[in-house]
């Protein structure tokens, strides 16, 4: 396979992607409709992303729920990357249909045009996302493995956060998830990356088409967007540091994230288009690190030597989940993925990366109290 399309391509991971499989002499073609959420109003000036990859590569700007555009990218392609989709658990939460045409109407057009069109395709990859597991997998010492439901919002009220196990309402522990977990989605962002990854897996077994599903934890590193703020909370947090403002920390600010870097997700994409040990598998995607949230937002103040406060808000967000990390078993053993950066060393990249570039106008505030004004932010 030489000839791989990159739905999304001139995004945060797809861009990224789209270089190192230049490097390693594939031919890539990128369709993506440039987003102004993520590239601004004039991508040409304002978005890196996408003048890092134009010009490497054929470009298509075309959007993935135009059968047009989709079928003159498929054309003369060996495989399909599928990256393109709408992000943010916060944001689908009011963006409702938005979300459900972009990713899974978009995933649905794809796919029909596999089913019944001609076509050389011979692998698809689809990026789905750790939000599918919802809370994730835990233990509860009188009923054994768990997969607690969303969180009682009486109890968030009252600043007890964490999750209790649906049979007895006890504490339970906190376990690393693994691909076999429960799926059980708490916003509409999982729900849509759930039936993305499950109606991929399905129609390529039906078609033969070898597809693979990666369930990436909080991507983060060089090329994150800081002016979009429905991104990871390291660019969002690191453009309210560097424009001076104080960082409002939702929960008690002990709620816990698995942060991969970007390199380390490449990689792993990579070994899932090049190894058939992949194919018709899912597997997560990850660091095989938790950090809370406070840590996060001390380790970013003290690599940009700020002195903004960190307020611990008490507020929280309808959709989010409390904790989650991803074990890593089954994408080591079989394809032999190694995370290469720690939360540290990969943190510290990107501090470097963000320090060069302009300050950001902060546009968080708009977009917490859009959630407000839809009564999803207590």
């Amino acid at each position: 396979m030489k000839n791989i399309l990159i739905t999304g391509g001139a995004g945060f991971i797809g861009s990224k992607l789209a270089i190192e499989l230049i490097k390693k002499k594939y031919n890539i073609t990128v369709l993506d409709n440039l987003s102004p959420q993520i590239h601004g109003i004039n991508p040409e000036i304002t978005s890196p992303l996408y003048n890092s990859i134009k010009h490497k590569g054929e470009f298509i700007n075309g959007d993935v729920t135009n059968k047009t555009d989709l079928e003159k990218a498929i054309k003369d392609q060996d495989a399909v990357i599928h990256l393109a989709a709408e992000t943010g658990t916060g944001q689908s939460m009011y963006e409702i249909k938005k979300y459900c045409d972009v990713n899974i109407g978009g995933t649905a057009l794809l796919l029909d045009i596999l089913a019944n069109k001609k076509h050389n395709i011979k692998k698809l990859i689809v990026a789905s996302s750790r939000a599918i597991y919802g809370e994730g997998k835990y233990e509860c010492l009188e009923h054994g493995i768990v997969f607690p439901e969303v969180r009682n919002e009486m109890d968030m009220q009252k600043g007890d956060y964490e999750c209790k196990c649906p049979i007895c309402g006890k504490p339970v522990s906190l376990l690393s998830t693994s691909e076999d977990s429960k799926i059980h989605p708490t916003s509409v962002y999982g729900i849509t990356k759930q039936t993305q990854e499950q109606m991929v897996l399905t129609v390529g077994k039906a078609i033969s088409i070898p597809t693979v599903a990666f369930r990436y934890q909080n991507v983060y590193g060089p090329g994150q967007s800081l002016s979009n703020p429905y991104t990871g909370i390291l660019s969002i947090f690191s453009t309210q540091i560097r424009n001076g403002n104080d960082i409002n920390i939702f929960e008690d600010g002990k709620e816990s994230r698995d942060f991969v870097y970007i390199d380390d997700i490449v990689d792993a994409t990579i070994l899932g288009l090049n190894k058939e040990e992949a194919n018709f598998e899912v597997f997560n995607v990850g660091a095989d690190e938790l950090i809370d949230v406070v840590t996060v937002a001390e380790t970013l103040k003290n690599n940009y030597n700020s002195d903004v406060k960190i307020k611990i808000s008490g507020n929280y967000r309808i959709g989010d989940i409390r904790h989650n990390y991803a074990n890593l078993n089954k994408i080591t053993s079989t394809l032999g993925y190694q995370p290469n950066y720690s939360f540290e060393k990969g943190i510290a990249k990107f501090c470097e990366w963000v320090l060069q570039q302009e300050i950001q106008k902060d546009n968080y505030a708009s977009s917490i109290n859009e959630m407000k004004a839809k009564g999803l932010y207590k």
